[in-house]
């Protein structure tokens, strides 16, 4: 599923997306925000609809991968209730990757 958020113009701000990995569980998949639209709520109204998302696909948590530098998504998902993981999947040895999840 990928999802784009809009402005009241229709203008693309921001899009996330999801696919299911192992046990049903849902990743989140390219979460973005334009800048010029971040610190307005659009990130956080994506993050609720993907997790709407997840839920009614039957999934029981959400797992992702952010850069270990991308300090402000981190502080993001910590914000948003995701806890740290080791890595998964393809970021299993990827030393820039750092995994998080929250149960639904």
């Amino acid at each position: 599923m990928f999802f784009v958020a809009r402005d009241g113009d229709g203008t693309p701000v921001g899009c996330g997306g999801l696919r299911i990995v192992d046990d049903g569980i849902a990743e989140v998949k390219r979460m973005y925000v334009r800048t010029e639209s971040r610190g307005s709520g659009v990130a956080a109204a994506m993050l609720r609809r993907l997790e709407e998302a997840a839920l009614d696909l039957g999934s029981p948590a959400l797992v992702l991968e952010t850069g270990s530098e991308q300090k402000r998504a981190i502080a993001f998902y910590e914000r948003e209730g995701f806890s740290r993981i080791a890595a998964f999947g393809p970021y299993v040895g990827a030393d820039r990757s750092v995994c998080y999840s929250k149960i639904l």
